[in-house]
């Protein structure tokens, strides 16, 4: 079950707050790339594909087949990408060994059973084919700006799955080879643009603390926002495993 579930107007914060444009992402276009290695035919899964961001710009990027599968019906109904299918992490509604990789972005805390994911994956993934994990990690979210602005949203990340539980259901599942890297993505073109977009309904962290908490965090982001400049950079874990 997921940590909070999608309704349409937090799927439509999500939509307006969450998706990166494109530019901002490159270091993320290559490590996928080394990682992955497309190719023409290549069919890569993205599970939890939420309004359909990165199932589109893996299309754009790599000229493959992206097979997006999302349970929410509020989030499906704002993915403008096809293929779409409704499917749970646990029950993929996906043939035997007919993807050639997997891409999960920011939503394994919403997976009450890695064990059974992993097996799921491990069962619709061709041998050898790797699973792609971008999610920020308990203990490992020092270069992300959420976490500066609101530190009391630390405490909700810190229930999430860490990198020892994550790859060792992966290992039980027949996954033994991972590998971890932080890669970088422009998450605004300044501090001004990142209060501007800021929605608590889009974040999973902030609406687990409660209001005051919220609201200082606001404070102390529009009070930096008025003299900061730059792009706001932020550093997410890349776990891979075969």
């Amino acid at each position: 079950m997921a940590l909070i579930s999608y309704d349409d107007t937090e799927a439509a914060a999500f939509a307006a707050s969450r998706e990166l444009a494109h530019g901002g992402l490159h270091r993320w276009r290559y490590a996928v790339q080394q990682h992955l290695r497309p190719r023409a035919g290549s069919t890569l899964l993205d599970l939890g594909a939420g309004t359909g961001a990165w199932a589109g710009a893996f299309a754009q990027w790599y000229g493959v087949r992206v097979l997006a599968v999302e349970p929410a019906p509020a989030m499906r109904d704002r993915c403008a990408h096809r293929p779409l299918l409704a499917g749970d992490a646990t029950a993929l509604p996906l043939a035997t060994s007919g993807v050639d990789g997997a891409w999960l972005s920011t939503m394994i805390h919403h997976v009450a059973d890695l064990d059974a994911m992993a097996r799921e994956l491990r069962r619709v993934l061709r041998p050898g084919a790797p699973v792609l994990i971008r999610s920020p990690f308990p203990g490992r979210h020092q270069r992300i700006g959420l976490f500066h602005w609101f530190p009391e949203a630390v405490r909700v990340l810190d229930a999430y799955p860490n990198l020892a539980r994550v790859r060792a259901a992966f290992a039980r599942a027949g996954f033994p080879v991972s590998t971890v890297e932080p890669v970088a993505q422009t998450t605004a073109e300044s501090l001004a643009e990142y209060a501007d977009r800021m929605d608590r309904r889009a974040h999973t962290p902030l609406q687990l603390i409660n209001d005051a908490e919220y609201a200082a965090g606001m404070t102390r982001l529009r009070a930096a926002a008025g003299t900061q400049t730059g792009p706001v950079v932020d550093h997410l874990d890349l776990l891979v495993l075969r």
